[in-house]
């Protein structure tokens, strides 16, 4: 990809709501989780292998999506709400 594509693509993303970018960290949680959880499935370790890359190469788009999505005021209103929830 060339470069005004690559800023294309951060703008855009950048411009979705908070909202959908901690639905988007949920969904990277859940694709960690099953990249390793696959493990435990009684395939062949070819399979095994296949099925790891493939989440946890998703899990890893998901989560750098949602950095950009969330930003640095979207990181901070998550900590902030964890911290509350944490106390109350």
């Amino acid at each position: 990809m060339n470069r005004p594509r690559i800023d294309r693509l951060r703008q855009w993303l950048s411009s979705l709501s908070f909202r959908t970018g901690v639905t988007v960290g949920i969904a990277c949680l859940i694709f960690y989780a099953i990249s390793f959880a696959q493990f435990l499935l009684p395939i062949s370790a070819a399979a095994k292998a296949t099925l790891w890359i493939v989440f946890f190469g998703m899990a890893k788009t998901a989560q750098y999506s949602a950095l950009l999505i969330l930003g640095k005021a979207g990181i901070d209103k998550t900590k902030s709400w964890l911290r509350r929830y944490r106390t109350s």
